[in-house]
């Protein structure tokens, strides 16, 4: 097995994650949208030299069946409360003495291997976390090896995170900054390029990808 950090990925039900995505396509599409993200996002992942192995905590039976083949593992489990409930349960499942443990976000369509990898490089062992596009929120979380993750993703989690003592990683590295959450995102990950699974489902359906300056 080779070295490297172990990520957990986590998602909600298909059905209701993205909330403000939705109207980007048809209704019953929302889903297939979601779980596009998701395979781009882990796809990358988990070809990216620094990264083990990439767990992925789901509540949705779509989603273990989507990751067969992809080298990605996968655990439904129910009833978590929340999603730094959800990192800490997997972390905690792949967290040995001296290993290093990290949260990615599932959204990131436009996510390079080469960007991962450099992020995790720079943060050299340290607790350490990559801030989003706007600088408020985080993307990929990563522990000191043999610590635990201690995820405080939700509203204002850059700073939440920098009080914990991580260090801010990959201000260059603009693929591992730009989740999606609104059809804005996306535009601005199409700009940078979307994944094989994101990119043929847009062009499906003709979004319109365009950034408002």
């Amino acid at each position: 097995m080779k070295r490297g950090a172990d990520l957990v990925v986590p998602i909600k039900r298909l059905d209701r994650a993205k909330s403000r995505l939705r109207g980007a396509v048809p209704d019953d599409q929302h889903a297939e949208l979601v779980l596009a993200l998701l395979l781009d996002t882990v796809t990358a992942a988990i070809s990216a030299d620094g990264v083990r192995r990439v767990l992925v905590v789901c509540e949705d039976e779509r989603v273990p069946a989507a990751l067969l083949g992809t080298g990605v593992e996968c655990v439904d489990e129910r009833g978590l409360p929340g999603l730094n409930a959800a990192l800490a349960f997997g972390a905690e499942s792949l967290r040995t003495p001296a290993s290093t443990v990290g949260a990615l976000q599932a959204d990131l369509p436009a996510l390079r291997s080469a960007d991962l990898s450099a992020a995790i490089a720079e943060a050299a062992g340290r607790r350490a976390y990559c801030a989003d596009r706007p600088g408020t929120g985080t993307t990929l979380l990563l522990a000191a090896p043999g610590e635990p993750l201690n995820p405080r993703f939700g509203p204002g989690s850059s700073d939440a995170h920098t009080a914990t003592g991580a260090v801010r990683v990959g201000a260059g590295l603009p693929s591992l900054r730009c989740d999606v959450d609104t059809e804005r995102d996306l535009g601005a990950a199409a700009e940078l390029g979307l994944g094989v699974a994101t990119g043929k489902f847009t062009r499906s359906f003709d979004l319109r990808c365009t950034i408002t300056p």
